[in-house]
């Protein structure tokens, strides 16, 4: 028994001793290296010695033994170490990526139906309730629906112009007929009087107010949201497309290829040394990590205000509601309006003519604007939201990018044998520095000096647009806008809603309609905090297929007129 033990124990030592005898040799080929670095490198590589060598001309793969490298493989080998990291960094910024661009241009295209389906909704009341005036209103609509999409995606279009715009190409129609109607044909001037003034007599009541109110409320925050995504993306590009200084550069080298040139192709550097590397190299993008968080937490704190008539989507299915109360308004005023505008511009000048027909195009139902009735679990809102719980994730993304990389891309696992720049050893013994600027001043592989002056810029940015995200977030009052001195829009801060700003809970039959978005988060996500909004179908006489006018929606529409008209009160 003890001669075997003997035999083991003698085998062990003369392996030991064989692994000594190479190790102190060095690689006796450069072969291998040469398979690696033609398959690296993708081509022929000239140059690279056959077997290992002095390398006196070596600028950072320094050793006394020989070597495999050369100062153009040292050259070539740095280059694709700036690749190497360029490439870990989109890969470990490419879920983020994709979750702020997939939802960018989601919300996009679901505004871009909402908008629509608004416009569909107001040529159908037209077209069913006033078919009269349907042909007329129709070119208004469409320029109204126009300039909010513009206004939205980031044109330089003024809301308070063109909702007034609207209104104001409204009252000719509404006068000439309802207030008074009959076959009639009133000259370009006359009408142009009587879209002058409007303003003056105010023949809708508050309701372009309210319109303009609620357009302001839930147009901006959205149009503020989506420019926040646009820059989310650009912060993202900006940091996967980073200029490497010339000092990260060689640590990059030496930590990942120097190796190499001593035939250690497979060794990994060791966990502090990697984050000492990466941390130099990343110490300007880790100034972001601040600013990040607070761009995350003012997008949910804008997202979590943006409910009610803060709300895009209800604002705008329900515009056409506000649209017929206004004319509902006017024709119930029809005589002390008349008598306004037979003041301001005379009696129009008439002579017969043949009234134009509707001929509203129910073909645009077919193009992405049916709307399904459900019971809120796919609005708008809910997207929000359950994009902001996986964004929120993220939050310190920044911060730890480079403990990220290391862990997961370059650095060897818990308890094997690493590379610290040197040799291979079974820990690195170097002090390990934090992350961001300040922390790099005892760097023992990476001099960090100065600032980044793209990264500055992005910062500047991301400042920018937070006090952008925090201005239109409404807490606990809301903001709105109001008429400035010089005819501008002035955004002020005012009290609780009230029954004028629609908020719901007065009578005013809104209907909540639900559009369906389809292309949901895999991720499962938390819904219990959203805040719904219930209203009740007050009963409106709108054709939601867009099939056209028929007799019987058009005695419906007048029934109704006539009701309201006998009954104001309960409108």
């Amino acid at each position: 028994m003890g001669s075997q033990t003997w035999r083991v124990g003698s085998r062990c030592l003369l392996l030991l001793a064989l692994v000594g005898s190479v190790r102190g040799e060095g690689v006796q080929s450069c072969e291998e290296v040469r398979k690696l670095f033609q398959g690296r490198l993708v081509g022929p590589v000239k140059g690279l010695p056959d077997s290992p060598r002095a390398g006196p001309d070596l600028q950072v793969c320094t050793v006394r033994k020989p070597t495999c490298c050369t100062r153009k493989v040292e050259e070539r080998y740095q280059a694709v170490a700036r690749q190497d990291m360029q490439q870990v960094l989109q890969t470990s910024s490419s879920t983020l990526k994709f979750l702020i661009s997939r939802n960018a241009a989601a919300f996009q295209e679901t505004l871009e139906t909402l908008i629509r389906q608004a416009e569909n909704y107001t040529s159908i009341l037209f077209c069913n309730t006033y078919r009269n005036m349907a042909l007329e209103a129709a070119a208004s609509t469409q320029e109204l629906f126009t300039d909010v999409g513009l206004y939205l995606f980031g044109a330089d279009v003024n809301p308070e112009e063109f909702v007034n715009r609207f209104f104001d190409s409204l009252f000719p129609l509404v006068y000439n007929h309802l207030i008074n109607p009959g076959v009639t044909d009133s000259s370009l001037e006359y009408s142009e009087c009587i879209r002058m003034a409007r303003r003056d007599i105010s023949p809708f009541g508050n309701i372009p107010k309210r319109v303009l109110g609620q357009m302001g409320r839930s147009l901006l925050p959205s149009r503020t949201f989506l420019q926040a995504l646009n820059l989310g993306i650009e912060v993202i590009n900006t940091t996967d497309h980073l200029h490497f200084s010339k000092e990260c550069g060689r640590a990059l080298l030496k930590m990942q290829y120097c190796p190499h040139c001593q035939g250690l192709a497979l060794t990994k550097p060791c966990r502090g040394y990697c984050l000492n590397v990466v941390r130099g190299c990343l110490a300007h993008v880790a100034e972001l990590n601040p600013y990040w968080h607070v761009y995350i937490r003012s997008l949910e704190e804008l997202s979590d205000a943006m409910h009610g008539t803060y709300d895009i989507e209800h604002v705008l299915l329900n515009f056409h509601l506000l649209v017929n109360e206004a004319v509902m308004q006017a024709h119930l005023d029809g005589q002390k309006l008349s008598e306004q505008v037979n003041k301001i511009c005379g009696r129009p000048v008439r002579t017969p003519t043949q009234s134009p027909r509707c001929s509203f195009d129910g073909s645009k139902e077919k193009h992405g604007m049916k709307i399904s009735i459900r019971n809120g679990e796919e609005t708008l809102a809910n997207r929000r939201k359950e994009f902001i719980n996986s964004l929120r994730l993220y939050r310190t993304f920044y911060g730890g990018l480079a403990d990220q990389l290391c862990a997961n891309e370059l650095d060897a696992a818990d308890g094997l044998p690493c590379w610290n720049g040197e040799d291979i050893v079974k820990s690195y013994t170097q002090r390990v520095v934090g992350n961001g600027i300040k922390a790099q001043s005892g760097n023992p592989e990476v001099k960090v000096k100065g600032t980044d002056p793209v990264i500055n810029q992005i910062i500047d940015k991301l400042r920018h647009v937070i006090q952008l995200l925090q201005g239109r977030s409404p807490k606990p009052t809301k903001w709105e806008l109001h008429m400035g001195s010089g005819g501008g829009m002035v955004e002020q801060v005012s009290g609780d809603c009230d029954d004028e700003d629609g908020c719901g809970g007065s009578g005013s039959g809104e209907v909540k309609r639900t559009l369906k978005i389809t292309d949901w988060m895999p991720e499962e996500m938390n819904l219990s905090d959203v805040k719904q909004i219930h209203q009740t179908d007050g009963g409106s006489t709108l054709d939601p297929t867009g099939a056209g006018c028929t007799a019987a929606t058009e005695t419906m529409a007048l029934t109704l007129m006539g009701v309201v008209m006998l009954f104001p009160g309960l409108w």
